[in-house]
Order: structure tokens, then C-alpha cells, then sequence
């Protein structure tokens, strides 16, 4: 097992790789009896967890012994989803006796750590709490291969998938900050005339209308869709469509309640009743209150309803107005029996969010390309995670190495602040540094 430490992760900048980025180091810092790699990678047309763990199994298990060991963890369960019978018997197959393989459904979102928390270990997650609130940490297949490379080499790669409307969907092994446009070209291009880039996936991702950005360490892939997709046409509509849409069509019908993933875990989110925001002044109560431990993972919106109507985005804009306001529900109440009630029998099939969704007519394969893809320049962002933004080393003109620390976190009460630092992705020149980023030219 490697000995890579704390330190070595925090100065790789090794960050959350399947989500918001939070640094990895912080993370590992606590005590858990338990820890949970996510491999279920439950959004639609991507597959790059799964091909990572495939190619890179002895790597990440070597990075889950890490991070087990730095937690105190007894016990490493790694989730894939059962249809995946040849990597679930090439990773038995190597597994150390403290770790296990947790077969799960292929449903969404199997995904959420929360979800994962409960269908492994059979723990609810306490509303607005972490995983480690009931002794679990969860951790992406990709992070785990960045823990056990920390020692020898920083984060300066990222794996992606690039599917839909594309010729030949694929996983790619791309230098941080390559243009999302290169990626889309390695994977032979569009196949429409109008392509739009769902960045991460097409239930939580956003729409990136800069087909130039650079792709960063949380980037888990691109879908490309045509600009009459349902998809596309949803993320298309602004504030004002979707209160005027919902005000005139919500019947309360409440499916969109009742396939909540955090309702079935028994929090006190109920998307119908916020709906009814749109039509009264409901703040303070506590249908409005719940909003705040909304997931974001979309399935009331692209699923659930039968107005195709916009639950989440209510959720998330009176989510967003609580937070504004500093207004916390402290203690919020949790109904214990509900997941035991309705979590088997209620959750998405994985077929059938496609076919509402338009998608199966895209080929849902995502093969590894285990060389890195070349590229003339990148954009390395300074800000790629929760937490400050790094700050400069380098300036125009200076030549630097693949691997060089470029931005630094900067310091806070004489202290490191939350963040993670970044580095130089390719050989090459400084051409610009901004507040926002640096940009390097391969020369």
C-alpha cells in the first residue's frame, strides 16, 4: 500500500473529482468507520467511473487503502452497478479482505452520496448533514485514483466522457484545461448542425454555451445535444417561463413528492408544496423551509412530472434565497420509516429515464482511451473546487513544466484556506494570467 499522506494529497490539489470539487485533503482529515467509493456513476450516457475502475483497478484500490487508512476506517465498500458483471469480477478479484463490491440497481441517481449511504450501508443521512454524520465517507472511483498517484504526480488530468450526438462516443484521458471543443472533436465531432454542450451530465449538468471553456477537475463529461431537444429546450427557459408555466399548469398531483430521493429518505422536502410558492407568499413555512435540502438531482423536473413542469429550479431558487438570507431550519424533523416504505419500489429505472428523456436513439457506450489526448494550449482555472480561489506563481512568459505548481492556495489567519492548489497540465509558455486563470501554449 502506498504511503502517500495528507500533505502529499493537499499538495497534489487532489479535489472531489464526480462533484463540487471539495478538496480531497479536508475530507480525509476526519474520522469515519466506514468508507464508500462511488462507482455508480447513475447519469445518462456516461461511463467514465466504470472505465477507470476497469483500467485502473490495482490504482484504485491502492488509493482507497490510502484513504481508508487515513480515516481509521475498518471497513471499504466500492458501489457499481450490477450490469457491470465484468468489472465487478475484475475488481473481486483483487480486492484486499477489509474491501467488498456493493452491486446496485441501475436506477437515478444511484449516484447521490446520500442514496449510496443508505442502499450500502442502510444509514439515512441527517438533512443538511455530510456522510461522516453517520460514520461514512464517500469518495469517486476517479478521486481514489488521484489519492494513490498524489505521492508521485499532482492533478493535472482528468477523465471524461463525450456522448450523444457525436460520432464515436468515448472516455478520454485529457490534459486539465483543454478546450471542451478538442474533446468533442476527439470524439469525431458533432453529428448535428446546431450542437449544444451539456457539461456533466444531463440531469445535473449545465448548458456551456462557450464550446471554448476549459474542461477542470470536476468535469465528468460532455453530452452533445441538438438545440431542439427537449433537454436543451428545458435549460433554455429563464425565471420568468417557469413561473408563468407553473403558476398556470401545477394540479398538485405530488409525483414529483413522491420520487424525491430525499423525501424517501425521509426529509422534510416536498417539491409540490413548494410549487405552491409560485402562486402565494409561503416564506417561513415550512414546505417553503424544506426547499433547503433539495439535491438538485432534476428528477422532478425531467422525470417526474406529468406538466413537464419545473420543480427543481423552485426548490433551488428559494433554496438559494434561505441561504441569502442566513435562514436555517435547525433540527429539521426526519421520518424514519419512510425509506424502509417506499425507497425499493420507487426509484427511476435507468431505461426508462432514457426513453422519457429522448436519449436511447444515442449509443450508450463510452470505451477508455487511455492515452492522453494532445493538445496545443489549455486554460488552467483558478478556482476548480469549493473553497478560495489560488493565487498566481507565474507569470506571462515564463516557461514551465507539466506538473509545475502554477496558482497556490492563498493564506487565511496565517493559515492555508479551504482550497486546493493547480498545476501546469502540458509543457509549454505562459501566454496570459488573469484573475480567472492562466493560460499556457505548447511550444
Amino acid at each position: 500500500m502506498s504511503q502517500v499522506t495528507l500533505e502529499d494529497i493537499a499538495e497534489a490539489g487532489v479535489v472531489g473529482a464526480g462533484g463540487a470539487g471539495f478538496p480531497t485533503h479536508v475530507k480525509l482529515g476526519a474520522k469515519a468507520d466506514t468508507l464508500l467509493i462511488n462507482g455508480a456513476e447513475c447519469e445518462p450516457l456516461l461511463h467514465k467511473d466504470k472505465e477507470v475502475l476497469r483500467e485502473y483497478t490495482a490504482a484504485v484500490l491502492d488509493g482507497t487503502a490510502v484513504a481508508m487508512r487515513l480515516v481509521g476506517a475498518k471497513r471499504a465498500v466500492i458501489g457499481i452497478k450490477g450490469k457491470y458483471k465484468e468489472v465487478i469480477a475484475q475488481v473481486t478479484s483483487q480486492l484486499p479482505a477489509a474491501m467488498e463490491v456493493a452491486t446496485l440497481r441501475d436506477v437515478y441517481p444511484a449516484g447521490d452520496e446520500f442514496i449510496l449511504v443508505y442502499d450500502v450501508l442502510g444509514r439515512v443521512v441527517p438533512p443538511g448533514a455530510l456522510p461522516l454524520a453517520v460514520g461514512a465517507v464517500v469518495m469517486n472511483v476517479e478521486t481514489a485514483l488521484n489519492v494513490a498517484r498524489a505521492g508521485a504526480q499532482p492533478v493535472i488530468e482528468k477523465y471524461l466522457t463525450v456522448a450523444g450526438a457525436v460520432a464515436e462516443p468515448v472516455t478520454l484521458r485529457v490534459p486539465i484545461g483543454a478546450k471542451l471543443s478538442r474533446c468533442v472533436e476527439a470524439a469525431g465531432g458533432p453529428t448535428v448542425s446546431d450542437p449544444h454542450y451539456l457539461v456533466g451530465g444531463v440531469m445535473m449538468g449545465y448548458l456551456e454555451a462557450d464550446h471554448e471553456a476549459p474542461v477542470e477537475k470536476t468535469t465528468g463529461g460532455v453530452v452533445v445535444l441538438p438545440g431542439d431537444h427537449v433537454v436543451v429546450r428545458r435549460r433554455l427557459q429563464d425565471w420568468k417561463q417557469i413561473v408563468r408555466i407553473g403558476r398556470s399548469a401545477c394540479d398538485q398531483c405530488s409525483f414529483c413528492t413522491e420520487l424525491c430521493p430525499r423525501w424517501l429518505l425521509g426529509h422534510p422536502i416536498e417539491p409540490h408544496r413548494a410549487m405552491r410558492s409560485l402562486e402565494f407568499n409561503l416564506v417561513g413555512e415550512a414546505n417553503v423551509m424544506g426547499t433547503a435540502f433539495c439535491c438538485e438531482c432534476n428528477l422532478c423536473s425531467l422525470y417526474s412530472c406529468p406538466e413537464d413542469l419545473d420543480p427543481k429550479n423552485v426548490c433551488t431558487q428559494n433554496k438559494r434565497r434561505l441561504a441569502a438570507e442566513g435562514n436555517r431550519w435547525e433540527n429539521p424533523p426526519v421520518n424514519p420509516r419512510r425509506p424502509a416504505l417506499h425507497m425499493e419500489n420507487r426509484k427511476a429505472p435507468m431505461a426508462r429515464l432514457m426513453a422519457k428523456l429522448g436519449l436511447r436513439r444515442f449509443r450508450n457506450v463510452g470505451p477508455l482511451r487511455a492515452a492522453t489526448l494532445e493538445v496545443g494550449s489549455v486554460t488552467i482555472k483558478w478556482k476548480q473546487h469549493i473553497g478560495a480561489p489560488c493565487q498566481p506563481v507565474v507569470r506571462p512568459g515564463d516557461r514551465v513544466r507539466r506538473g509545475q505548481l502554477v496558482g497556490r492556495v492563498p493564506e487565511k489567519n496565517g493559515k492555508s484556506a479551504l482550497g486546493a492548489p493547480v498545476h501546469a497540465s502540458i509543457d509549454g509558455v505562459v501566454t496570459a494570467v488573469d484573475e480567472l486563470a492562466v493560460r499556457i501554449e505548447k511550444q
